[in-house]
C-alpha cells in the first residue's frame, strides 16, 4: 500500500523510535494513505514542509484496526488516555481513565501496525469532554465524524519498519496546507459546539453510566 508521512524534512529512513512516545499510540512511525492530510500535517508549524511517499508491505504483519467492527471508539479512547499526556483533573475524569485503562485498553505494542483515528487537537478536546462527563457516547462518535477525520496507518516496531521504502517527496506549501488545516479544525469545532448544544435523549449514554452499569469491551449498548 502506498503512504504518507508529513513532516518539516525528507525522511528516506523512517527510524524506530524516533518519534515521541506521547503520540496517541506511543512510539511509532505514523502515515496515512491521504496526502492532503499528511501535507496538512507537515505544515502544523506554519512552515512548509514535504509529504514522504512509501511502499509498505503489510504482508505478515498483524495489523490492529481500531476501526473495524470488532472494535469500539472507547478501545481507541483508552489507548489515548494511556499515550497522551494532558488530561483534565478531577475525580469523574480520574475515575474514567481508570475505568477505561482496566477493561477497554489494548495494547498497541502487541502489534506491528496500528490503524485507527488521529486525535488533532479538536478531536483530543472532544475525548476529554466525554471523559469529563459533559458530552454523552453518542455525540462523542458523531464528533469523531466532524471536520474529515483522518485515519493513520502506524507502525509501531522493527518487523513493520523493515517492511516500509521510500519513494519520493511532495512538496507542502504552508500557505495553502496550513490554511487548510486551520479551516478544518474551525469548521469541526463550530460544528460540535452545534453537537454539544442540542438535547440529548433520555437514553443517551454518559462515560458515568458506563462505569455505574460496569459496561465492557464487547456490551451491546456501546455500539
Amino acid at each position: 500500500m502506498i503512504v504518507f508521512h508529513g513532516s518539516d524534512h525528507i525522511i528516506k529512513h523512517p527510524i524506530f523510535h524516533g518519534g515521541k512516545r506521547t503520540n496517541d499510540y506511543g512510539y511509532g512511525f505514523y502515515t496515512t494513505e491521504n496526502s492532503d492530510l499528511a501535507k496538512e500535517w507537515a505544515c502544523s508549524k506554519d512552515t512548509d514542509g514535504y509529504a514522504n511517499r512509501y511502499d509498505l508491505d503489510l504482508s505478515g504483519l498483524s495489523v490492529l484496526n481500531l476501526n473495524s467492527p470488532d472494535y469500539n471508539i472507547l478501545n481507541w479512547l483508552a489507548i489515548l488516555t494511556h499515550y497522551r499526556s494532558y488530561w483534565q483533573n478531577g475525580s469523574i475524569a480520574e475515575e474514567a481513565k481508570d475505568y477505561l485503562q482496566k477493561n477497554f485498553f489494548i495494547n498497541p505494542e502487541a502489534y506491528d501496525i496500528i490503524i485507527g483515528y488521529r486525535a488533532d487537537d479538536s478531536y483530543f478536546s472532544f475525548a476529554q469532554d466525554f471523559v469529563a462527563g459533559t458530552i454523552s457516547l453518542k455525540k462523542l462518535t458523531e464528533a469523531m465524524r466532524l471536520g474529515k477525520l483522518g485515519e493513520q496507518i502506524v507502525l509501531k516496531n522493527e518487523k513493520a519498519f523493515s517492511q516500509i521504502d521510500f519513494l519520493d517527496v511532495e512538496i507542502a506549501e504552508a500557505s495553502i496546507w496550513y490554511e487548510k488545516k486551520s479551516d478544518r479544525d474551525r469548521d469541526a469545532r463550530r460544528e460540535y459546539r452545534n453537537y454539544k448544544a442540542s438535547t440529548d435523549g433520555m437514553s443517551e449514554i454518559y462515560m458515568l453510566d458506563i462505569m455505574r452499569e460496569g459496561m465492557k469491551n464487547g456490551d451491546s449498548r456501546l455500539r
